[in-house]
């Protein structure tokens, strides 16, 4: 198929099933949408298919949003059942965090490719430095800020992760947590953030990559029905079934763990995924 022997696209099938069940498992632990666990997944998967370089990580990108939407639906009501969801939080970030995600799709039309990997590696950067070598004083403040600061940081975070393919944990948690707020609840609500995240951001992809199809006739991987725009149907019925089966599995695992546990698992995490993808800016 497309110049691909079989045992190579059947050992790619069964590697796209075992990423979704750990994108799941991450949604439900971590309280991210598992974009950063896909993203290096689907560009492996792109790149033996050779997709060029132009668009490989904005499908990647658009692909992991739309995987995203099952899996944070199923973390969110997970946690929300136990309670741990701050909803006033959530209603202050919704209407920002779209107008971010908006924002962020229309760049990732004409955004060089190089532009989404530093985007990865500054915020999972930052995101693993305050979580393995943090102290609580390292802080802002005691509670969450006013209306305006608060709609400042939901715009960032939905804009930065329409550039990153995720569902805003990274960005949400570390936010929360330099207020004060403790790293289960922070959890809790970021899963809440990705359903806003996940399906305006996966619309924006479509309509973005919607021409590049035209530009990219060769592509298969970029022509319906295998791809709508930037959202590759195959990476997503891949992933969909075992992310879907895992997110409540991580949910419960991560509230039986400690807060300094979990701070330092979801450190060690993006920590590699920064290290990932710094790395392929350079090779």
């Amino acid at each position: 198929m497309y110049g691909i022997p079989v045992s190579d696209l059947i050992l790619l099938a069964v590697s796209l099933l075992a990423a979704g069940a750990i994108t799941g498992l991450l949604a439900g632990v971590f309280g991210v949408g598992g974009g950063a666990v896909a993203v290096p997944v689907l560009y492996e998967l792109f790149r033996i298919l050779e997709v060029p370089e132009e668009v490989r990580m904005p499908l990647c990108i658009g692909t992991s949003l739309a995987i995203i939407i099952p899996t944070s639906v199923r973390s969110f009501r997970a946690h929300f059942a136990k309670g741990a969801v701050d909803m006033t939080i959530l209603r202050q970030w919704a209407v920002p965090v779209v107008v971010g995600v908006v924002m962020g799709s229309f760049i990732a039309r004409y955004a060089p490719e190089q532009l989404f990997k530093i985007v990865f590696v500054l915020v999972a950067g930052v995101s693993a430095i305050r979580l393995l070598f943090g102290k609580d004083s390292w802080r802002f403040g005691l509670d969450m800020p006013g209306k305006l600061l608060m709609t400042v940081y939901g715009w960032i975070i939905g804009l930065l992760s329409a550039l990153m393919g995720i569902g805003g944990g990274q960005l949400s948690n570390l936010f929360m947590t330099f207020y004060g707020r403790p790293i289960h609840q922070a959890v809790a609500t970021s899963s809440g953030l990705g359903i806003l995240i996940s399906i305006p951001g996966a619309i924006g992809y479509i309509y973005a990559g919607w021409p590049r199809a035209a530009e990219f006739p060769g592509v298969a991987a970029l022509q319906p029905p295998l791809a709508l725009g930037y959202v590759s149907l195959i990476g997503l019925l891949l992933f969909i079934p075992t992310s879907i089966m895992t997110a409540p599995v991580g949910a419960r695992l991560a509230h039986s763990l400690s807060k300094r546990r979990l701070e330092v698992a979801f450190g060690i995490f993006l920590l590699l995924i920064c290290l990932r993808f710094a790395w392929s800016l350079f090779v």
